[in-house]
């Protein structure tokens, strides 16, 4: 529970839009088994989901990834099966990247099945992936406080900084990172103070606040709003934040419990899988 100063305090940062057009919702897909992240791959006109399937960082070979069309419509629910836990994807070198618990795994598109898998020796939950122009993907370890990259077939330890604050969403920029961050958490992934936007240095290694580093919420995904600043997903309280290159937050849209890692889809759409609720949800955003 929030104190009375804790709550004045997330007051004073989070202005809430008012005179913005607000969010349409587009469609809604249900049947998935807890999805928990969602990437639109322009060139197939396709949209991935993956599905964890139970708990999330448990290796138990159910979870899978599902395919839908750009229009939301479900082709394939269990399209590349054979996963453990699969949360955070990410398109490069023609191929699809899934964190899954412990590695990351490889999934030839046009095959539809796993080619590779990466380990990630001593990691705990992977959970986030983000590509760079030149393929290289970035990896979160929320558990471990830690940033993994995967280059050239070789998955390594890029820092391990508990300024991190339990990273989950990344976004790769030119030459940095920015970190969606939970919050310092309990085993339970209860947190006493919700986590806010940071950055991480690639050249340096350094962790920075995005701007102000008042609490936002228990943050998810992270993608560009074209605009400077971030549309960022709170799972804990549920909803979806515009969040401005100097840290100030404003509530876009309100969402239940489960608001994962949110991806952006043709026409500016965002797709944001319902972790809870084993749906997937598609909204136009004012881009003003």
């Amino acid at each position: 529970m929030r104190t009375p100063q804790l709550s004045a305090l997330m007051l004073a940062v989070l202005t809430f839009s008012a005179g913005a057009a607000e969010p349409q919702k587009l469609w809604e897909a249900s049947g998935f088994k807890n999805p928990e992240s969602a990437i639109f791959d322009r060139a197939a006109g396709a949209i991935y989901v993956s599905n964890v399937n139970g708990d999330p960082m448990k290796k138990d070979g159910n979870g899978f990834v599902s395919r839908l069309g750009s229009d939301g419509k479900v082709v394939t629910m269990e399209w590349v099966k054979g996963l453990d836990s699969p949360t955070g994807l990410a398109l490069a070198n023609g191929k699809l990247y899934v964190a899954d618990v412990d590695r990351i795994a490889e999934i030839d598109l046009a095959k539809a099945e796993v080619v590779n898998r990466f380990e990630a020796p001593g990691s705990k939950f992977l959970n986030d992936l983000a590509a760079d122009k030149s393929g290289r993907i970035y990896a979160s370890d929320m558990v471990s406080n830690s940033i993994w990259v995967l280059d050239g077939g070789k998955l390594s330890l890029l820092t391990q900084d508990d300024a991190l604050e339990n990273p989950n969403g990344l976004l790769v920029e030119e030459g940095r990172l920015v970190v969606a961050s939970w919050g310092k958490m309990a085993p339970d992934f209860a947190t006493k103070v919700p986590g806010h936007m940071k950055t991480v240095d690639l050249a340096t290694k350094k962790v920075s606040d995005l701007g102000s580093s008042a609490p936002v919420g228990n943050l998810d995904g992270v993608e560009p709003d074209g605009k400077g600043g971030y549309l960022v997903t709170d799972w804990m309280t549920g909803g979806l934040f515009r969040i401005a290159s100097n840290g100030t937050a404003t509530r876009l849209l309100p969402l239940a419990k489960g608001s994962a890692d949110l991806g952006m889809g043709p026409d500016g759409i965002v797709i944001i899988p319902m972790m809870m609720d084993g749906t997937v949800v598609a909204y136009k955003i004012d881009p003003h």
